[in-house]
């Protein structure tokens, strides 16, 4: 067995043979998406954010078993929470623990104006107090086995103030038991916009020495969460919008982290299985009537990955039943070939997609 360049990541007693996972994406990451990201090397993944409030209230129905499902091959997996309330918070919190997830994360780091207009998200990196008394009864609430953990930005703004606040809800993180913080190096007033900052990320590692920590922001290749890694000796990274329409970030990542050379981009015929496994995740999950129309937001983003595409890309922005769905896959994935690779300025072609708990 080749040995990794890096240790295992560790989040309480869960040990991850890799040190990157699958964020939470809002809209994005929900059972398809996840069994694929795990089937192609991903250690964990977390599902999309759940409002407390929408939590609490949920009915098991048809319409909407999608956000609480599991399937034992996706094992360990963590759900994750975001709210207002401290009470409904922890309430939300031990139904994510009845339906089977391994992890309980909270969000502090949504930067959708809604979601901070309703003083959830990113909102709470401003009142320290509040969020730690949310992360408090949380973690009172879950049992002591499960781990919990929190996902942040690196402030509300750049001003010292906001430094201040997080140093506060990461002092309290380490009281309270926390498995583990990812940190976005973007402020919430930034939102999607301008470079993630590394640096500060570095810097509040040195800070935080014993508390394991993850980054995120501007991960889109196998080669960035290296880089990332290398330059600030964080514990793990946590990729948000560059696994969309590429689980195959898990596998190539795993290669550098062996030290092994990187994986060429998948081919037509590995793209065509995964395309037609993922959708039929879906299927399963949502059935053929629902299916094609949740699944043509991944194919927009998994055409990248094909010589043609520009072309691709346009026609699964059309696409609206299962018939369209396999009629494209026989038109634009036929036969095998090379696929391509990724544009170099991949973070601007997919700058429309701000998933909520990024």
């Amino acid at each position: 067995m080749t040995e990794l360049l890096y240790a295992p990541l560790q989040i309480g007693d869960l040990r991850l043979d890799v040190p990157v996972v699958q964020a939470a994406l809002s809209g994005y990451s929900d059972w398809p998406m996840r069994v694929m990201a795990r089937r192609h090397g991903a250690p964990f993944t977390l599902c999309e954010v759940m409002l407390d409030k929408f939590l609490v209230q949920l009915k098991e129905r048809k319409k909407t078993r999608h956000f609480l499902y599991i399937s034992d091959e996706e094992h360990p997996v963590g759900g994750q929470l975001m709210g207002a309330e401290p009470e409904q918070f922890s309430a939300a919190a031990g139904r994510l623990v009845e339906a089977g997830f391994d992890v309980i994360d909270i969000n502090f780091g949504c930067p959708v104006k809604k979601v901070l207009g309703k003083c959830r998200g990113g909102f709470h990196l401003g009142q320290p107090e509040v969020a730690l008394e949310i992360i408090r009864r949380t973690r009172d609430v879950v049992p002591s086995s499960t781990p919990v953990t929190v996902k942040l930005r690196r402030g509300i703004d750049d001003s010292q103030q906001s430094v201040d606040q997080l140093h506060e809800i990461l002092s309290g993180c380490q009281q309270l038991d926390i498995a583990s913080v990812t940190v976005h190096g973007r402020t919430v007033e930034q939102r999607y916009v301008g470079p993630s900052n590394w640096d500060f990320l570095r810097q509040l590692k040195l800070d935080f020495p014993d508390l394991t920590m993850l980054g995120s922001g501007d991960l889109f290749t196998a080669a960035d969460c290296l880089a990332m890694l290398q330059q600030t000796g964080l514990d793990g990274v946590s990729v948000a919008r560059g696994a969309i329409g590429n689980p195959w970030i898990f596998s190539q990542v795993r290669a550098l982290l062996a030290g092994l050379p990187l994986p060429g981009p998948p081919t037509i015929a590995e793209q065509r299985e995964t395309l037609a496994d993922h959708f039929g995740l879906a299927r399963e999950l949502y059935g053929d009537q629902r299916a094609a129309i949740p699944m043509r937001k991944f194919g927009i983003r998994y055409s990248a990955h094909h010589p043609q595409h520009a072309e691709v890309r346009a026609d699964f922005t059309q696409v609206r039943t299962v018939e369209d769905w396999q009629q494209l896959l026989t038109r634009w994935y036929q036969g095998d070939g090379p696929g391509a690779a990724l544009p170099a300025d991949l973070h601007k072609v997919q700058a429309d997609v701000t998933p909520g708990s990024s």
